[in-house]
């Protein structure tokens, strides 16, 4: 299991939380550390479509000029993505060649079973 996301994000904290609470083995991978390619954005993209890793509802996502939000599409979203690791939702989990995006605990615990 390797998860995504930003060391600082509490989401991402309360997630690795929980993982290591439950003896669940993860990698952890932090955008900003470690970085976010082309070649990673797009496995994560087809995974589960650059809709559900854009966060939207963030203070990056707002910071964004008025044009490109309104006319976001799949380029220029990828291009956002990789230019603004912290708009992209996290934790993102990549397991089995599933991936996933947010905190959930119950999917979590059956993958440990």
């Amino acid at each position: 299991m390797k998860l995504y996301g930003i060391k600082n994000c509490d989401t991402v904290k309360k997630a690795r939380q929980w993982l290591d609470e439950n003896g669940i083995d993860y990698q952890f991978h932090d955008f900003k550390k470690d970085g976010l390619n082309d070649e990673l954005l797009a496995r994560l993209e087809e995974g589960v479509g650059w809709q559900a890793l854009l966060n939207r509802r963030g203070t990056t996502w707002r910071k964004l000029p008025r044009e490109v939000r309104d006319t976001i599409g799949p380029q220029s979203a990828h291009q956002v993505m990789l230019e603004n690791p912290s708009i992209i939702k996290r934790p993102v989990v990549e397991r089995d060649g599933e991936i996933t995006v947010g905190f959930n605990a119950e999917q979590w615990a059956a993958w440990a079973k």
